[in-house]
C-alpha cells in the first residue's frame, strides 16, 4: 500500500451486543490491555506493537452459526490462538466465558464460541 505511514497501525472490527464486556473477554484471555472504551466501542491492544482489535456496538446482533447452516449467518472471520497445552488452554478460555463448539473439525484444534457467539480456534503448537 503505497500510501502507508511509517507507524502504521492495523487491526480488525469486530460487531458485538456489549463490546466492553467482548474486550474484557479477550482481553483477559490474551493478556492485552484495553487501550480505548466509549460508548459503543472498546479497543483492545497488542503489547507487542501497533496492533488492534477494535469492538463495535450493533444493533439487531445475530452471532453466527458454526458449522455453517444454509439460510443462517455464517461466520465471516474467526480468530486462530496458537497455544501450548490445547486442554488447559480451553478450560482457561471456559472459565472466562466461552464454550466449546460440539461440531471439532480437526484433532489438533478446538472450536470454541467467544461470550458473543463468534467462533475462534485455540490451535495445538506441534512444533
Amino acid at each position: 500500500m503505497e500510501s502507508r505511514t511509517q507507524g502504521m497501525w492495523w487491526g480488525t472490527a469486530i460487531e458485538a451486543p456489549d463490546p466492553g464486556a467482548l474486550a474484557a473477554f479477550y482481553s483477559q484471555l490474551l493478556g492485552w490491555p484495553i487501550g480505548h472504551e466509549e460508548p459503543g466501542t472498546a479497543i483492545l491492544a497488542a503489547p507487542e506493537g501497533s496492533i488492534y482489535v477494535v469492538f463495535q456496538q450493533a444493533s439487531g446482533y445475530r452471532p453466527p452459526v458454526w458449522p455453517p447452516v444454509t439460510g443462517e449467518q455464517r461466520p465471516m472471520m474467526h480468530f486462530d490462538f496458537q497455544v501450548g497445552d490445547l486442554d488447559s488452554a480451553v478450560g482457561e478460555a471456559v472459565a472466562l466465558g466461552a464454550t466449546v463448539s460440539e461440531h471439532q473439525p480437526q484433532e489438533h484444534v478446538r472450536v470454541l464460541f467467544d461470550p458473543a457467539g463468534h467462533p475462534f480456534c485455540l490451535c495445538r503448537d506441534d512444533g
